[in-house]
């Protein structure tokens, strides 16, 4: 254990370096004690009245008193459409999520009905702002494969050298050494920009595997186990080939897989991994800190974390209740999570309610009809009932709880139904949040190259200081 000299801590005792330390009783402190004693300090000169947010009309999370969002930019990448304002109120309606002007549900109906893989079409139509035909899709798919190999050494320098448990963070910092590998880093230009962006989604899928193997190799005491790339593979295959030891998969499997990354995609530039990647764009620098930094805000259990606390959620309701196809036992199961006497003690139930939509989540729709298809006979066909017996109760729930909650309707958002298909399809918990990474990769980088674009201004908004300005206390005066 490390120490720091300290010395005691009296109420009539004034520091003074003039005295000498063998005429002072001295004692040896931790560093947690230390730690301790500073933080305890600081939470004591920390807090902050929150009526005084009404009273200077501050929008915390840049979210207004009635849930809906402060407008920081005009976008062309996406629009997330869930109530229409009728007089002042807010009027509830079927969620949209729209692609560059395209509804997700009939792009993903488009690529079910020709029975093909939809994600680097989205990714062309995210990226560029309008559907390719069928040459500039195959030229694309051709592109993505060629940038999809990490420099060579990259595996072992940047990945195995330094195992994490946390594939999220290894991803990060795997992206941000990626500017090391590249001599045109620092090149502002557009068709450099693009480059990297493609070749961001091309990898990415690349390193979440070679970060996961690694860490099962370090953490888990497996072997690790390095398959060879497949140029004729798209996205979605490349993942379930990297992460089955076999490297086995069927069609449906790869082609439901795909449609999650359809609809994980992109969520409109006001969510707080791309508002981020747009914010470090605005400020000038390079793409893979941009890229880097939306990693890390997608990382956080109040963003891309939720289908990780779903499948906890499920998992323990499971455990407690001892028959799952009851409704009145599962009701009362999720009264003692809203009431925080269940679950983390956060009194949410995951994987229901969002900030945009109200009567439905389109990608939640779209996911729970699929994953019920492919699971039906399977033995984890129970487990969807079950998530469909949580998104049915919980309205109730929540409005039998409060009156307020009453007046907002709540609908399953699509992190209900992702863990579980992911779950399904054989990927590790470990890779929730990942997967998304590697889907949300098109996104940020439209939101990135557009804010390039047309931003011209770093984002910079205002706090309201409400500290006093105090007379300055020379050092030996200081109790």
């Amino acid at each position: 254990m490390a120490y720091i000299l300290m010395y005691p801590i009296r109420a009539d005792y004034r520091y003074c370096p003039d005295v000498p330390i063998a005429t002072e009783r001295i004692f040896l402190m931790s560093q947690d004690a230390y730690i301790t004693r500073l933080c305890n300090s600081l939470r004591a000169s920390s807090p902050i009245d929150p009526a005084l947010y009404q009273k200077h009309q501050v929008n915390r999370g840049l979210r207004r008193s009635d849930g809906t969002g402060v407008v920081a930019g005009i976008t062309k990448v996406c629009n997330v459409h869930g109530y229409m304002i009728n007089e002042g109120e807010i009027e509830p309606i079927p969620g949209e999520l729209v692609y560059r002007g395209y509804q997700i549900t009939d792009l993903v109906h488009a690529v079910e009905a020709e029975n093909r893989f939809g994600y680097e079409e989205t990714a062309y139509l995210l990226l560029f702002g309008q559907l390719p035909n069928t040459a500039e899709l195959e030229q694309f798919c051709r592109l993505t494969a060629q940038l999809r190999n990490l420099p060579d050494g990259f595996v072992i320098d940047m990945i195995a050298k330094a195992p994490s448990h946390n594939i999220m963070n290894k991803m990060a910092r795997a992206v941000l050494a990626l500017y090391s590998y590249d001599d045109l880093c620092e090149e502002r230009t557009l068709e450099n920009e693009v480059r990297i962006a493609v070749s961001m989604i091309a990898r990415l899928p690349v390193i979440m595997s070679a970060a996961y193997q690694v860490k099962r190799q370090h953490f888990d005491n497996e072997s690790l186990i390095m398959h060879p790339l497949r140029e004729n593979e798209t996205n979605a295959q490349t993942i379930l080939s990297l992460l089955r030891l076999d490297r086995q998969y069927t069609m449906d499997e790869a082609h439901l897989l795909d449609i999650c990354m359809m609809l994980h995609a992109e969520h409109g530039g006001g969510n707080n991994s791309a508002f981020a990647c747009r914010v470090l764009t605005s400020s000038g620098t390079d793409p893979y800190s941009a890229y880097s930094a939306s990693i890390g805000a997608l990382k956080g259990f109040r963003h891309g974390g939720a289908n990780i606390k779903v499948m906890e959620q499920l998992d323990n309701l499971k455990n407690k209740v001892k028959n799952p196809e009851n409704d009145g036992e599962v009701a009362d199961y999720l009264r003692k999570v809203l009431k925080k006497e269940e679950g983390d003690g956060a009194g949410l139930v995951y994987g229901m309610g969002h900030a945009v939509y109200t009567l439905s989540d389109p990608r939640a729709v779209l996911l729970k009809e699929r994953a019920f298809a492919l699971a039906k006979g399977q033995e984890i066909e129970s487990d969807f009932r079950l998530l469909d017996t949580i998104e049915r109760l919980t309205p109730e729930l929540v409005a039998e709880k409060s009156a307020h909650a009453a007046a907002k309707h709540i609908c399953a958002n699509v992190d209900l139904y992702s863990g579980l298909v992911y779950r399904m399809l054989g990927i590790p918990s470990e890779l929730l949040t990942p997967m998304f990474a590697v889907s949300r990769i098109a996104g940020w980088s439209a939101h990135r190259i557009e804010e390039v674009l047309t931003g011209g201004r770093i984002i910079r908004p205002a706090y309201k200081s409400i500290s006093k300005t105090i007379p300055y206390i020379p050092l030996d005066e200081r109790a």
